[in-house]
């Protein structure tokens, strides 16, 4: 009953998005620093820096929002769109990568988002996602780290992390603007996906979450790959509910009970209504918890 459940949940998402107009979607902004913006839309939030010659963009969204996305951004800024990098390989961040790549710019990701964009994924329920077009694959991958630097004394730190939303994830961090971008390895204000198929992982996740906690500080700006910029009490809030939902959920795992008993126990409940009410619902995350945390 649960795999038909879930078989049906993801083909209605993928509905979903094959008949979304995009047409309605409009690109808002927001101001972080005097060089560093957000972009929203529909899909992950984007990043926009300003560099001396060149504009460097987080993430790109879906296909058809390019020319609104491009449009806003020359609103904000005359240069040009040179570098586009992204936080992981799901589409709803690296939808417009082709699109963007035809204007000139310069797909960077890490090794692990060329690797899965440019072969079949089985996204899980019968759901697979096709190899993306050559023009839409990063054509500078790093394993680790990269520095680039913006001009006038400015720099972007690219920081690979440990498998978490997937195992392709990717920070990318402005020390002199103390701006975070952390890609959908923070959902602000509900429960994250963890792609399972994609190597995604809950410890990760928390390992990750506690590794940016001891980098910021009460001023850093963290940009979430979903909802609202946030701060440092944001993100110790959820990695608070992360870490409480690990503990009870492997517990009852522990205690020798199956997925779907966990399911029934409850143990999201005070969240449930802040957190589990988009797109990943309770029994969702008590999922991806029980079957990834060791």
């Amino acid at each position: 009953m649960k795999l038909t459940f879930t078989f049906y949940f993801l083909f209605f998402m993928g509905l979903m998005h094959a008949q979304r107009d995009f047409s309605k979607v409009e690109i808002t902004s927001e101001k972080l620093s005097d060089n560093i913006h957000v972009l929203f839309g529909s899909g992950g939030n984007i990043g926009l820096a300003i560099g001396e010659a060149h504009a460097y963009v987080i993430d790109d969204q879906f296909g058809p929002l390019t020319d609104k996305i491009l449009a806003h951004i020359k609103s904000i800024t005359a240069k040009p769109v040179k570098f586009v990098l992204n936080t992981h390989w799901h589409g709803d961040h690296t939808g417009g990568n082709g699109n963007m790549a035809k204007q000139g710019a310069l797909i960077i990701a890490h090794d692990n988002v060329r690797k899965r964009m440019s072969s079949k994924q089985d996204r899980g329920g019968g759901r697979i996602s096709e190899p993306s077009p050559e023009d839409a694959l990063p054509v500078i991958t790093f394993n680790d780290k990269m520095t680039l630097h913006l001009g006038n004394g400015k720099t972007m730190y690219a920081m690979h992390v440990n498998d978490a939303h997937t195992d392709g994830d990717s920070y990318y961090y402005f020390p002199e603007d103390n701006v975070l971008h952390m890609g959908d390895n923070f959902f602000e204000g509900r429960y994250p996906y963890i792609d399972l198929n994609s190597g995604g992982d809950i410890d990760g996740l928390i390992s990750n979450v506690s590794m940016v906690l001891g980098m910021v500080d009460e001023e850093t700006k963290i940009i979430p790959g979903h909802g609202k910029v946030a701060g440092k009490n944001d993100l110790e809030s959820y990695k608070n509910v992360l870490t409480a939902l690990r503990e009870r959920i492997i517990k009852a795992r522990n205690d020798g009970n199956s997925l779907e008993e966990t399911q029934k126990m409850g143990l999201s409940k005070e969240w449930d209504a802040t957190h589990g009410t988009g797109f990943i619902g309770p029994d969702r995350i008590v999922e991806f918890i029980y079957k990834s945390a060791d």
